[in-house]
């Protein structure tokens, strides 16, 4: 039997299993694993090399339309495909916010012949919209609706139960929710010292504040029966809370991200300032000890950058002038993989995390899973190669990176995307051919 691509020699690893063997790829999609008989037209010896499938990553934010020179949709998904990321779900704190049919076209127009790799786009429910949220979540190219409880661009704030009560009540998909208390966070200003510093951050919006909307949150979509996915963890609070809501079967999960478990307080404010500022906040090494717990005892489903782009210069501004958000989509397979390194995990937990459980959690069609008829989306990573991230290694058009400096333990070789090789040898050689991802949820 001939295939248009055979890998070689891979060790082939899933959540459950690792086993050295093949893999043969025909029409993009996963042919054959195992021991390959036939030939392929392309053949790719990967002795040394782990196969795992492309990460998925749940929560990008692209700046396209309205703030392009943080990033656009090309620059971004180049940034994804280059770390191992072959699909991503974009959230919709653009200009113009994405909380139309209209706006939400317009990304997938925009992205069309642009993208790296595959692509949707989360809607934001607000409190003008929510009539309309039922019909929005079903629109093709679109995972659902994102919840703001923080404070965000635009309109997209619903902060208060009442509004939050009818969003949950208008849509059935579950529905991802930055869970910041507004009130409290607004009320907390007023604490900021006379002199202030980023180390103020993770004061200012504090733990409690987590704590709350998290405890809001699940409360109302038990009330409701609307499952929810907690976004970017960041206390040790809101642990029990979300056991407790798993151990109800709400169908509630959550997500960490890589730079919550890198990165601690008040270390990081003191190294990077302002670049390490991001809502939630970094917090101390009691909270980052939770959290790495956390993950090794199996309560967070799911691991996101939550890549939020800022400028130099728009980082460079005093606090609290300066602007939230790091990038993090380039770096967040080997970041995760130099977490396994020392120990935290293995690699069949970011297989877990970073793509079979966005395939199960939100209806994702044929991704995520190395299986005969599944899109050929796949990674192959060097567990050992171990190299220093430079500043001149960033892609995002902002220009930098909280990770600068990090020496890395594991590193993606080559990247294909529906059986295209776009990266070899960390290096783009295929041609921009990503494609709004489908889903099969109901």
């Amino acid at each position: 039997m001939s295939f248009d691509l055979v890998i070689r020699n891979a060790l082939i690893t899933t959540s459950e299993h690792q086993e050295m063997g093949d893999l043969a790829v025909t029409e993009g999609k996963i042919a054959s694993i195992g021991q390959v008989s036939g030939s392929g037209a392309r053949e790719l010896d990967a002795k040394g090399l782990t196969l795992i499938p492309g990460l998925i990553d749940t929560q990008v934010h692209f700046r396209e339309p309205g703030m392009e020179h943080k990033e656009d949709l090309e620059s971004g998904t180049r940034a994804a495909i280059l770390g191992g990321v072959t699909s991503i779900f974009e959230m919709p704190n653009t200009n113009p916010t994405t909380t139309t049919a209209e706006a939400l076209q317009d990304k997938l127009n925009r992205s069309n012949g642009r993208a790296w790799c595959d692509y949707s786009f989360f809607v934001g429910a607000t409190t003008d919209n929510i009539n309309e949220l039922s019909q929005l979540e079903n629109l093709p190219g679109s995972p659902g609706i994102k919840i703001f409880m923080g404070s965000s661009t635009g309109t997209l704030l619903v902060g208060d139960d009442d509004h939050l009560r009818q969003v949950l009540r208008h849509g059935r998909r579950r529905a991802p929710i930055h869970a910041e208390d507004e009130f409290r966070n607004r009320e907390r200003k007023a604490l900021i010292s006379d002199h202030p510093h980023p180390r103020e951050h993770p004061f200012l919006r504090d733990a409690e504040s987590a704590r709350l909307a998290t405890q809001r949150i699940l409360s109302l979509s038990q009330e409701t029966g609307r499952p929810v996915h907690v976004l970017h963890v960041s206390t040790a609070d809101e642990l029990p809370l979300l056991a407790e809501a798993k151990r109800k079967e709400l169908g509630t999960t959550c997500e960490v991200t890589p730079q919550h478990l890198w990165f601690y307080a008040p270390d990081c404010y003191d190294r990077l300032g302002t670049f390490a500022q991001m809502n939630p906040p970094i917090r101390t090494s009691e909270h980052q000890t939770a959290l790495r717990q956390a993950v090794y005892e199996g309560l967070f489903d799911v691991f996101g950058s939550d890549h939020a782009p800022h400028t130099i210069e728009e980082k460079s501004q005093p606090y609290p002038q300066s602007p939230s958000g790091m990038p993090g989509v380039q770096t967040m397979l080997s970041a995760l993989l130099t977490l396994a390194h020392q120990g935290l995990m293995d690699i069949q937990t970011i297989v877990r995390m970073a793509c079979e459980n966005p395939t199960r959690i939100y209806g994702i069609a044929n991704k995520g899973f190395l299986k005969v008829g599944f899109d050929a989306d796949l990674v192959l990573v060097d567990p050992k190669k171990q190299a220093t991230f430079e500043r001149s290694m960033v892609v995002s058009k902002c220009g930098w990176s909280p990770y600068e400096g990090a020496e890395f333990v594991g590193w993606p070789i080559h990247v294909f995307l529906g059986g295209q090789h776009i990266v070899s040898d960390q290096a783009l050689v295929g041609h921009q051919s990503g494609r709004p991802i489908e889903f099969d949820w109901k």
